[in-house]
This record gives C-alpha cells, structure tokens and sequence, in this order.
C-alpha cells in the first residue's frame, strides 16, 4: 500500500490529548479512523472531528484494561472500516504524587490501563495482522520509559514495563521474518488535560516537567511513525533527546537533580482542589468533552525542529556527508596546489 493511500487505523485513547490530536490528523488525509477511548462525549466529538477533517470515524467505547472487550472492538473496527493497516496503541492513566501516598489500587488501575492496555491492544492487532502478514503496531511512549521521575512512579513503571515488552515482541517478529511491524514513539511533556483529571497527591496542581509541547506535535511523530515503522523508535521533542542522553552518559547525577528539581517542575503555584473528578476509575469525558488541550496553552510549544531532524535524519547524513567530501577534496585540491 503506497504511503499516500487511505489507511484503516485504530487509535486507543482516541478522546482527549495526544489520541485525539492523532486521530485528526489521520482524518486530514483521509484515513478510516477507528476511536477507541471510555469516554462517549469525547468520543462523540473526536468522531466530529475526524470526519470534518476529511476522514471517516468509528467511535467505540471501550475499557482497553479489559481484553475481551479490546478484541470485539478490533473486530468490529475490521467489520465496519476495513482491514486495520495500522493500529496506534495510546490509552493511558496516571496518578502523581510521592509512591508512599498512592493507594495500591491506584498503582495497580494505572498499571492496567496503561501497561495492560498496549499488551491488549497489541494482541488484537496481532490477531488482524498476522493472518495477512502486514500491518503497523505504534507504541505511544514516552522519554519516561527510559528514565523515571518523581511523583509518577504508577506511570514510570508501566512506560518502562511498556519498552521491555515492545523490544521483545519486536526480537519475536524479526524471527520468524512477519510483515507486521512494530515502532514506538517516546515523548516529552505535553499539554493534555490529564494534568486536570489525573489522581493526585500532591499539594499542588500538577503540570507537566517543561518544555511543555502542544499534542499535535506528538501527534505529527505518530503518524510520521506509522508511516516509517521500520525505524524502531523515534523520539520527539529536544527534552526527550536530551533526557535519554544524560540518563545513558550520567544516570546518577540525573537522579540527584530530579530529587532536587523534579518536585518543583511538575507543580504550578495554584493548589490542587482533592474533591475535583478524576479519571483514574470512570471517565470525566463521559458527559464533557476535554478536547486535546490542556490548561498550558500560553506556555507550549507550537513546532519542534528537533522532530523535522528526525524526519530528515537520512537526507541530512547524506548533505554532510556530501560536504564532508566537497571539503576533503577542497583540501586535497589546494594542498595539491600548494605543493606546485
């Protein structure tokens, strides 16, 4: 299938944040969305969106913490839209706060919905495309499957159990030579509403750890991804390239400076309200819908060049090369010269 025709994907989380920045995007080209998310209102309206952008949608309320349910909505997605080409695994729940204050349940919902949920979503999809020996898994992850912070341990672990599980079934599928390919796409903070439905334990209200993106940022990298899902991952954003570098190079002086600054940089000077809804056991979009955005509008950033590298990664190694070579042989040319 050339990279320009219409494609059927499945986006989980398809209600608010980066799933619905996603699922307009694919519907600007065109593509058959399949929405899944708890959420109806969100739903309903992240369906308006994607149709008014061009596309055709199918919304599907649905637990991604419950399996069954996960593989009737993939199979009703293949029934309605059309063989799935590319499913987008993106559904997530968390909770802030120091560990010692989070309720074991609360670790163990955010546990299930957020790690469980890619393993279920990547199961069903399995299920569509191994049969036909093609198909594209994306992982939405994050800088935080690679390098932990405070306050969100729940959210931590699970990305982090998220990473170990994608590189294994990537090692299976290199195995037995399948068709079907499997990417993941880690990224920074981002201004979605969860910073406003999420558990918290913390005094304050929770933002995300700055440079704050916008979600259609990440939602570019996504569908760049699905695109290009050879490359084993991709990383958005020059905070992600710079955390996973100083987490390689210095893991320990990392873990000094977030204990001194990772309180601080996650929490606004505004305190939280403890009797506002949350998100962790029903949906709040049930009723009202969130959008895409988040409270950080006016401190987010609207581009990133450091994604427009990524893209270009190959075409900008072949320039220097290209200039290596000129200059080299600029040099041989004078020298030459010089020895006359």
């Amino acid at each position: 299938m050339g990279r320009n025709a219409r494609k059927t994907v499945v986006v989980t989380g398809a209600s608010a944040g980066v799933g619905r920045a996603t699922a307009r995007l694919l519907g600007a080209r065109g593509d058959r969305v399949a929405l899944l998310a708890r959420g109806e209102e969100g739903l309903r309206k992240a369906a308006q969106e994607v149709e008014q952008a061009g596309g055709r949608a199918l919304p599907i309320p649905v637990d991604v913490s419950d399996f069954a349910a996960v593989r009737a909505a993939a199979r009703r997605a293949e029934e309605e839209l059309g063989p799935v080409d590319v499913w987008i695994n993106g559904a997530f729940a968390t909770a802030f706060g120091p560990f010692t204050k989070l309720k074991p349940e609360e670790f163990r919902q955010v546990t299930d919905v957020t790690y469980h949920g890619f393993v279920h979503g990547t199961k069903a999809a399995l299920e569509l495309m191994q049969p036909r020996d093609r198909g594209t898994i994306v992982q939405i992850g994050s800088a935080l499957a690679y390098r932990g912070v405070p306050l969100q341990s729940a959210y931590c672990g699970a990305k982090h159990a998220i990473q170990g599980f994608t590189e294994s079934l990537r090692c299976e599928l290199l195995h037995d030579g399948s068709g079907v390919n499997v990417t993941m796409v880690q990224l920074p903070g981002l201004n979605t509403p969860q910073f406003d439905w999420a558990v918290s334990r913390m005094r304050y209200k929770a933002q995300p750890v700055p440079p704050i993106y916008e979600p259609e940022i990440a939602a570019r990298g996504i569908v760049y991804a699905a695109d290009h899902p050879r490359r084993r991952e991709y990383w958005v954003g020059f905070s992600t390239v710079a955390t996973l570098i100083a987490n390689k190079l210095a893991p320990g002086l990392l873990d000094r400076y977030l204990g001194r600054t990772g309180y601080d940089s996650q929490q606004t000077e505004r305190e939280e309200d403890p009797d506002r809804p949350v998100n962790l056991w029903e949906p709040v979009d049930d009723d009202s819908d969130f959008g895409a955005h988040g409270r950080f509008d006016e401190q987010a950033k609207k581009r990133s060049p450091q994604l427009w590298f990524s893209h270009h990664h190959g075409t900008l190694a072949a320039a220097a090369v290209t200039a290596a070579a000129a200059a080299g042989g600029g040099l041989a040319a004078a020298r030459g010269r010089n020895s006359r």
